[in-house]
């Protein structure tokens, strides 16, 4: 049931039935209070009540929201108890006891109400996914920042030099070495899960091999997987006058 097909003034079988295929999930009178949903009932003129209905001679519809009306609805009452609403100029006003009785039938929900309840969930919902996102993408920064793979270094680095640099890596000598640029945890493991700091790679490169600062730079403006470390990095080239 798409919007057009939703009445003005839904029955309370017709908004729960939208509101799941709305929402992926079960709607009941219960949930609908609960979130804040205004039900109504159209009150046909009554002589009983003249300050109610004043010039709205052929009746109105009547918001149900005092608390303890709400209330005993979301218990799971067999019938609607009005003993406070707004009357046709919307004014609140307290009807007299024992107020005005009708069926559960006759509740209806407005479709602009509804509207603005998918549009609320579907905003908390988006809220939390985004939440999630971030900490996911704090969460894999984070692991990231202790280093990039050998792939990862051959791929920025590789083309900067002249000697065979994957060789380099695996020999663990000079700037690649556990004093250098590999991770010492990762030196634990195999040699295929072995990390380098690119920061650390990248000035042994300029102060080993003459790899000029401005092609290192580039590098680090090119490849999404060094962003973790471009902090650092600019901040390691203001310490150096670069």
């Amino acid at each position: 049931m798409n919007d057009k097909e939703l009445a003005y003034r839904a029955t309370l079988s017709e908004a729960c039935v939208w509101l799941q295929a709305q929402t992926g999930s079960t709607w009941n009178l219960s949930r609908l209070i609960e979130n804040g949903m205004t039900p109504y009932v159209w009150l046909d003129y009554d002589a009983q009540y003249p300050e109610l209905f004043g010039d709205a001679n052929g009746g109105f519809a009547a918001p149900i929201f005092f608390q303890d009306d709400t209330q005993r609805l979301a218990a799971g009452s067999e019938d609607v108890l009005i003993t406070m609403t707004k009357d046709a100029d919307k004014i609140a006003i307290q009807l007299p006891p024992p107020g005005i009785r009708a069926p559960l039938a006759d509740l209806r929900f407005l479709r602009k109400d509804l509207n603005r309840l998918v549009a609320k969930i579907t905003q908390i919902t988006q809220t939390k996914k985004d939440t999630l996102s971030v900490k996911v993408q704090k969460t894999e920064v984070t692991e990231s920042q202790d280093g990039i793979t050998q792939a990862q270094v051959l791929f920025a680095f590789s083309g900067l030099v002249k000697f065979n640099l994957e060789k380099a890596l695996m020999s663990g000598e000079a700037i690649f070495g556990d004093e250098g640029a590999r991770i010492k945890r990762s030196a634990k493991g195999a040699k295929s899960k072995w990390l380098w700091h690119p920061v650390t790679l990248a000035l042994g490169l300029n102060d080993g091999y003459r790899v000029p600062m401005s092609r290192l730079k580039r590098v680090f403006t090119e490849h999404d997987f060094l962003t973790p470390w471009v902090e650092q990095w600019n901040h390691t080239l203001a310490l150096l006058g670069e």
